[in-house]
């Protein structure tokens, strides 16, 4: 049961340090510093932010190719990712601690069973004592991403419960899975995290959309990124050659249930939205629309989802 009816949110829109974890974490220490001074009592970051989303990279790959340089850029990648727990997580940790606010915070995960070879795109969801309260990893990453990333469960839908409401989301290219959404929704989620690589005019309809269905809050959250940000020193940095020096733009923003703007879209430069929300406008919303509610129809649609872990291994015994 919401507490509050009003909650202050920030929405960090900047670069990772790519492919450094440890100046990524004290970058992101810095600006959690920043928006726990304006009064943010959630934070929002973007997808990836540690230790980055390697646009315009192909890690040397082909149908039936790679590359040595491409599986040592993919090494670096690796190594710059975060496991959960870890010291980095514990460096971060206590910077929330500090700043007593609801964190959402876009990782690269890398896997915690088997050889640990795989990555993860994943979303970890901290409270206001720096406690992980939760995790989801991304259920399909898009095209590429497929080569970098692998797939989670439905093991981490995850929701937390805070003073505010229902704080969840999906990340990217997930939040056009319409039974991912439904999945969602009926969490009874009330401030919807939308953090994504997707910088096109399109993202920013995708936001109104989930606003509006899902009469919730959206909170979308980009990074801006230049091409002279990337480490000059990557085995395959002359795949940059011929992309933008404006490698994603942004265009973080905060949404209300009824789909109009209360912060942003921001472009073309890295900053913090700042948005008051009024948690009252959530019912009121949902007078004439319940995804889940009054406008579900069960007896002719039902979904169902499977959120048991998954493995390819069971030790019985």
């Amino acid at each position: 049961m919401r507490q509050v009816d009003e909650v202050r949110v920030a929405v960090i829109q900047a670069a990772s340090v790519l492919m450094d974890q440890e100046a990524s974490v004290e970058k992101a220490c810095r600006l959690l510093e920043e928006a726990g001074r304006q009064g943010a009592q959630l934070i929002v970051f973007p997808e990836a932010f540690l230790s980055g989303y390697p646009r315009g990279l192909t890690f040397g790959t082909a149908v039936g190719q790679r590359s040595p340089e491409g599986r040592k850029d993919f090494g670096r990648y690796w190594r710059s990712a975060v496991s959960v727990p870890s010291p980095a997580l514990d460096t971060l940790s206590e910077a929330i601690a500090r700043v007593q606010a609801y964190v959402v915070m876009g990782v690269i995960e890398r896997a915690d069973h088997g050889t640990g070879g795989t990555l993860y795109g994943t979303t970890l969801y901290f409270g206001p004592d720096g406690t992980l309260l939760g995790r989801h990893r991304k259920l399909k990453p898009t095209a590429s991403e497929r080569l970098i990333w692998g797939e989670g469960d439905g093991s981490t839908l995850t929701v937390i419960d805070t003073p505010f409401g229902r704080v969840g989301g999906l990340i990217c290219w997930e939040n056009y899975m319409p039974l991912a959404r439904a999945a969602m929704y009926d969490k009874g989620i009330d401030l919807y995290i939308a953090p994504t690589a997707d910088a096109r005019d399109s993202w920013q309809a995708t936001l109104q959309h989930i606003a509006c269905e899902g009469r919730c809050f959206v909170i979308g959250c980009n990074q801006y990124v230049t091409k002279e940000m990337y480490p000059r020193d990557l085995a395959s940095y002359h795949e940059l050659d011929k992309l933008p020096d404006e490698m994603c733009r942004g265009g973080s923003a905060v949404v209300n249930p009824l789909g109009a703007y209360l912060a942003g879209p921001l472009y073309h430069k890295e900053g913090i939205l700042y948005a008051d929300l009024d948690l009252r406008q959530i019912e009121e919303a949902r007078f004439d629309f319940d995804a889940t509610g009054h406008y579900a129809r069960p007896d002719v649609f039902t979904l169902v989802v499977n959120e048991r872990p998954r493995t390819n291994v069971r030790i019985d015994g």
